[in-house]
């Protein structure tokens, strides 16, 4: 859902203006972020996390009756040979606007076969492919990681990369012989304010990033804000009070959100029109395999090994800053491509 409705703004936005209001959208994200955080604050102290869940679905179903009311992307149909559709969609839109649609007709280009999966892998895109599939699984990676390991930390009071004092054993079964320690239990209010407090922080670098992504470039912001990540993973395992652990997972916040903007945005600018939905839709499938496997690690491995566990995603933000270093192609100021 999120890389269609980024791939239908992209299509709509100027090119001079992709790079600023696409950023902006992070606020939506984290209006939502901020919600559901509040909302489990009061909720599951009273009510339990089941209702959560269930309040929590009520705006996807109101979303899916509001699909209806979005225009389909005007370069796509112009791409499908619906030129005629394409024309009515920018004639709303001018309408809205208050002008007029300039006179001439609409050229509808050589029509070439749909985008194909073997398409992202053609010469002209493979090494391109490639590397975005590592970045995108990376970032995935490391994003839900930070909020898996936030809450880890939290529910387990880790103070300088030790375990809690207080810790829980629950007895399975009658025969008392199997013991495992449960570090289950419910959030205090200042555990919300700290996760509140380090939600806000996905925001905090917008302005950075905005510069970042149009004065330096989507691969080099990218490759920075990366590399940055990488640091602040490590940094989380150095000893340090309460507030100085809130103000490493603020700035971790920051830099995954700063890499997810630039990493959509450098996806949907790279391919043209009819590969960028397929483009955008497989990165975005190994964006879940890298959320899949985040939980392991953020609460599997870091019950082992802080340390072992920071420093693998960590090594993974290296991997990806390399990557986007690398990248091929870069799209700051290029038109969109209409075909391959």
């Amino acid at each position: 859902m999120a890389a269609g409705r980024l791939i239908i703004k992209t299509e709509f936005l100027p090119t001079k203006y992709r790079g600023y209001m696409l950023p902006l959208s992070q606020v939506f994200w984290l209006a939502g972020s901020l919600l559901i955080i509040g909302l489990a604050s009061v909720v599951i102290p009273t009510v339990g996390w089941r209702w959560l869940i269930r309040i929590a679905s009520i705006p996807g179903i109101i979303l899916i009756m509001a699909f209806k009311f979005i225009p389909e992307s005007a370069r796509f149909n112009v791409s499908t040979g619906n030129t005629q559709a394409a024309v009515a969609t920018l004639e709303h839109i001018a309408k809205m606007n208050r002008s007029v649609m300039p006179e001439g007709k609409l050229v509808e280009p050589v029509l070439e076969k749909r985008g194909r999966f073997a398409d992202l892998l053609d010469a002209k895109y493979l090494r391109t492919t490639l590397q975005i599939w590592v970045i995108w699984l990376g970032i995935s990676f490391a994003y839900y990681g930070v909020i898996l390991a936030s809450a880890e930390l939290l529910e387990r009071d880790l103070v300088c990369g030790s375990k809690a004092d207080s810790e829980v054993v629950v007895t399975g079964g009658n025969s008392g012989e199997s013991q495992s320690p449960c570090y289950c239990h419910m959030f205090a209010p200042s555990d919300y304010r700290t996760m509140i407090i380090s939600t806000i922080g996905e925001i905090a670098l917008n302005p950075l990033n905005i510069l970042g992504i149009n004065f330096l470039g989507r691969r080099l912001s990218l490759s920075i804000t990366m590399g940055c990540t990488a640091l602040f993973f490590l940094l989380l395992n150095i000893c340090t009070s309460s507030a100085g652990l809130i103000g490493f997972l603020f700035m971790l916040r920051a830099l995954v959100a700063a890499n997810f903007n630039t990493v959509y945005i450098y996806t949907a600018e790279v391919y043209p029109t009819t590969m960028r939905a397929l483009g955008m839709g497989i990165s975005g499938s190994l964006c879940r395999i890298g959320a899949m496997v985040a939980p392991f690690i953020s609460q599997v491995l870091m019950s082992a090994s802080i340390l072992g566990a920071l420093c693998l995603f960590s090594s993974v933000c290296v991997v990806c800053a390399i990557s986007a270093f690398t990248l091929p192609i870069e799209t700051k100021g290029r038109a969109l491509q209409q075909i391959k």
